[in-house]
């Protein structure tokens, strides 16, 4: 007796599976290679035969898949070009949508009134009225000659899947179908004990349930399971890059009594706060530790991560290791070296020689740094991406420090850590980290936190200047600005582009639009640093004031005049891109104003509202909008203003954005490709899974007793981002 056996297991490739056609068209929309990938593209949501969609309610400009009844067709020859034209109305007994047809007037046998359908397109707009073009569709088999075959199937959950103008939801449905219908047995990723215990339901069963359900019932019991499946493999793949970077061996680097990190602590002019303190005696037990130091440091602006940085470096000197610390932008790059010459003072400063290294130096003065570095006669090397270059060598690679990880991915990370042997790393970052977050995306690192503020901060108060309500507010702000710098005090303005007249050349000076930036008001203003300068130019207030102006597209040595310049108090108001985002340390700055606020993100107001108030003048934020309330872009702005929790902050940014936002895809795959799992809402089964998948790496280290899970891992974690994780 022959046995038939199954044709596709998980790790099957797609074009074997579904044909080399539709895989591509898969491959091109969806980034789909094996079967697995297919069946992870999981319904985001469940019509009925029976159903009709609020036809109403359809976003214009989107893809869309309803299931709709049709109410009338016609067929009528073009008056301007050969051809027919099918016109097809559909409803849901409120509202009606057109369906247009080319040159396919055979259809019209098909679509008679009375006839229902999925149907999926982009929704358009002609004469005032919702109409998809040349829109896919399937109709229900529900003709009188099957009466009872519909009404059997008139309560079957119909998937509706995420889909593009290429690939339909119904198509999807299809391919899914035939995969399913060949797919063989599923290995069970969670240990059969907690499986049991968690009443979830077998791997091969879920998959099945999810994407074709005989009833509604069997759908959240299969996405619960499939929810789990998720949070614990990545869990186990984020604990087992811990556990590879334990495995390795570390250069120990202690402190001497009397040495470098004695004699910087005896000279500082404050007493660290209590946060400092635990979170520096962390550090110090990492650097002596059996395994190099894998942590982020995550605190508010201001609350001291640079000197906790520092004095780890100081630790690695002592042996004659060398420390890196790579910083999103030149400008920053440069205020991190004067900040940490002016720390060590003019005893230690010459023993550490801090060293600048950027891409945009003349060449002999890279040459210069780029030989410190390799000689190791620069113990601290500071410089933005020029620091991944090939040409970049350390005589002795001790710790790697990131500023601001969001800026940066694991790549790049992994990249500069490889330059030494093994070296420690430590990740800062000002942007808080919500604690699912925290798990998700940082899981393999260890998170330590500052949350106290150093003492003398006079705080900041943050207002919005509602523009769409009350216009006349604008002029107000810049007379606010003139009041502080009468004052004595300076002032920021920050501008989202360089120039608003060609702001899509200037992207990389710029924040993402959100994505309601186009809310239907086209006569709104949009300010660029040039165009504030010249309004402030011709401003009555502003004619004895010092304006210059800083973006990121300005020469380096021209930047770092401007900057050095605003520190001496010899600039008044700076008119500034987000260049200012992070680092900027400038303790007369009482004051800033940010110009069509709404276009910036809750975490990023956050930050650039983190460089005034820094001393002991008082900081005011002024959050100028035209965007009306009760819109998402007004949400972010007035949360922002309610408080200076950049904690409580975060919290509210992934609610308002969602995590695939926050999380970013610079994180690699393995970090932003959530299905089904959601960092807020799920934060109990991502502790659970952690819990879990810690409990089985701790019992069995090499997955030789779970083979399953090792394969999901490596199913979940392709071979790029595995490479990113494990490259040290």
């Amino acid at each position: 007796m022959l046995v038939c056996m199954p044709d596709f297991a998980l790790e099957s490739r797609l074009d074997g599976a579904v044909g080399g056609k539709t895989a591509g068209a898969l491959e091109r929309a969806f980034g789909m290679h094996t079967v697995g990938d297919l069946l992870a593209h999981y319904p985001r949501r469940y019509a009925r035969r029976g159903e009709l969609t609020a036809i109403t309610s359809l976003p214009v400009g989107e893809p869309v898949t309803i299931v709709a009844e049709v109410r009338r067709s016609s067929e009528r020859r073009m008056q301007n070009r050969k051809g027919s034209l099918l016109e097809v109305v559909i409803s849901d007994g409120q509202g009606e949508l057109s369906l247009t047809f080319f040159n396919q007037a055979w259809r019209i046998k098909d679509l008679r009134p009375g006839r229902r359908g999925i149907f999926s397109g982009k929704v358009g707009e002609y004469r005032s009225s919702l109409q998809l073009t040349n829109p896919d569709y399937e109709l229900f088999d529900d003709e009188a000659t099957a009466q009872m075959t519909a009404e059997a199937n008139a309560n079957l959950p119909i998937p509706i899947y995420p889909a593009t103008g290429t690939v339909a939801s119904w198509q999807i449905a299809k391919i899914v179908q035939l995969v399913l219908d060949g797919l063989g047995p599923v290995p069970d990723p969670l240990p059969d004990e907690f499986r049991r215990h968690r009443g979830l339901l077998p791997a091969r069963t879920a998959i099945e349930k999810i994407h074709r359900p005989g009833f509604e019932d069997e759908i959240e019991p299969a996405r619960a399971t499939l929810r789990m499946h998720e949070a614990f493999v990545l869990q186990a793949a984020l604990l087992q890059q811990r556990q590879f970077v334990r495995a390795m061996s570390a250069t120990r680097r202690a402190a001497a009594e009397g040495g470098l990190l004695e004699r910087f602590d005896a000279a500082l002019p404050f007493s660290r706060t209590p946060d400092q303190e635990s979170v520096g005696d962390r550090i110090a037990r990492d650097l002596v530790g059996d395994w190099p130091m894998n942590r982020l440091v995550q605190g508010e602006v201001g609350s001291g991560k640079t000197l906790v940085a520092l004095r780890a470096m100081l630790q690695v000197a002592e042996s004659g290791g060398q420390s890196a610390l790579i910083a999103p932008t030149e400008v920053l790059a440069a205020q991190h070296v004067r900040s940490i010459a002016r720390m060590l003072g003019p005893q230690l400063a010459p023993l550490l020689m801090p060293t600048l290294l950027t891409g945009q130096q003349p060449a002999a003065e890279r040459r210069k740094a780029a030989l410190r570095a390799a000689s190791g006669q620069a113990l601290i090397v500071v410089g933005t991406h020029a620091l991944l270059s090939e040409s970049t060598t350390f005589a002795d690679l001790g710790l790697v420090v990131v500023d601001e990880q969001h800026r940066f991915g694991v790549e790049q990370r992994e990249v500069l850590r490889a330059k030494g042997m093994a070296p420690h790393a430590l990740v800062l970052t000002a942007t808080p980290i919500p604690r699912t977050v925290a798990m998700t995306v940082f899981g393999d690192l260890d998170v330590s936190t500052i949350r106290t503020l150093p003492a003398g901060r006079a705080g900041i108060q943050s207002f919005v200047a509602p523009l769409a309500e009350k216009p006349a507010w604008f002029g107000r702000v810049w007379d606010r600005i003139a009041e502080e710098v009468g004052k004595g005090h300076q002032a920021f303005v920050v501008c989202p582009a360089i120039d608003s007249d060609t702001a899509a050349k200037d992207g990389a000076d710029e924040p993402a639009a959100p994505e309601d930036e186009d809310d239907g008001e086209p006569t709104r203003m949009r300010w660029g640093v040039v165009q504030a300068a010249d309004v402030l130019s011709r401003h009555p207030a502003f004619s004895s004031i010092r304006v210059e102006i800083l973006h990121g597209k300005m020469p380096s040595d021209q930047k770092d005049a401007v900057m050095q310049a605003f520190a001496r108090g010899d600039i008044d108001v700076l008119v500034a891109t987000t260049v200012v985002e992070v680092g900027v340390d400038v303790a007369n700055a009482s004051t800033m104003a940010i110009l069509e606020a709404d276009r910036f993100g809750v975490s990023q107001l956050h930050q650039l509202r983190g460089r005034v108030g820094r001393g002991g003048v008082p900081g005011l934020c002024l959050l100028v909008t035209e965007a009306p309330l009760g819109t998402p872009a007004r949400e972010r702005v007035e949360a922002v203003a309610a408080t200076t929790d950049g904690f409580e902050l975060a919290e509210v940014d992934l609610t308002l954005r969602g995590e695939g936002d926050v999380l970013g895809d610079r994180q690699s795959g393995v970090r932003s490709s959530l299905r089904l799992l959601r960092v807020v809402a799920d934060a109990d089964i991502i502790a659970e899974a952690r819990a879990e998948a810690e409990q089985v790496l701790d019992e069995d280290p090499a997955l030789q007793r779970h083979r399953e899970l090792a394969a999901a891992i490596e199913r979940r974690v392709g071979s790029q981002e595995r490479a990113a994780l494990a490259k040290n």
